[in-house]
């Protein structure tokens, strides 16, 4: 199963900060979480390219805002992973200083993947991060990843109280359970992609040969 437009991303350019960006154009959806939140891995498996996000055991390897183009008018962002606390002090605020930049400034940018691990509470960063987009009015859908390593039901409770969260405090973003490893929740991912890239993926006829 692959999405017709996100298979066919590949490697743009990594900036280290918003002035070494390509041109503000067209529609543009990044993935931010906290280091280890498994962004590099669902990234690849959105766009169905085990090797497109570099994917590392040491978390905080993304220092950069990576783009990558999936036709001539959008991109997927993978922004630097945040609240890693074994880096340097000066690296970390430049981490956070580009990524703010790019937030705040860019105008191509149509939403935010959020990625939170499943297994915990939102940390104080993420909440922070869903505090901040709300004064952006930039919408958000949040993956709790790593859905497979719980059991059916604490996913479920998992879910059911991060939706509450939304719900009673912010009204711009959405939620969905997601696992990398089995690829559960890659359609609904999918859609909400659609959605704010204003890409319409093509009907296959009956007739036509699968």
């Amino acid at each position: 199963m692959q999405h017709p437009l996100y298979q066919q991303a590949s490697y743009l350019i990594s900036a280290p900060n918003v002035n070494h960006c390509p041109e503000d154009s067209g529609f543009e959806v990044a993935f931010a979480g906290r280091s280890n939140a498994g962004k590099s891995s669902a990234l690849n498996v959105i766009t169905s390219q085990r090797g497109l996000a570099k994917t590392s055991k040491t978390p905080g390897r993304t220092q950069l805002i990576n783009f990558f183009r999936c036709d001539d008018e959008r991109k997927l962002v993978d922004l630097p992973g945040y609240g890693y606390a074994k880096v340097n002090v000066n690296t970390k605020r430049a981490w956070e200083q580009s990524l703010s930049e790019y937030i705040e400034t860019r105008h191509a940018l149509k939403g935010l993947i959020l990625l939170v691990d499943s297994r915990m509470p939102p940390t104080e960063i993420d909440l922070t991060m869903l505090d901040w987009t709300l004064s952006l009015e930039l919408p958000v859908h949040v993956l709790l990843t790593k859905s497979d390593k719980l059991k059916k039901g604490p996913a479920q409770n998992s879910l059911l109280k991060f939706k509450q969260l939304l719900k009673e405090q912010y009204p711009h973003a959405t939620v969905q359970l997601f696992s990398s490893l089995k690829r559960q929740g890659l359609e609904q991912v999918w859609s909400k992609l659609d959605e704010w890239m204003e890409y319409e993926r093509p009907v296959k006829s009956k007739a036509e040969p699968s």
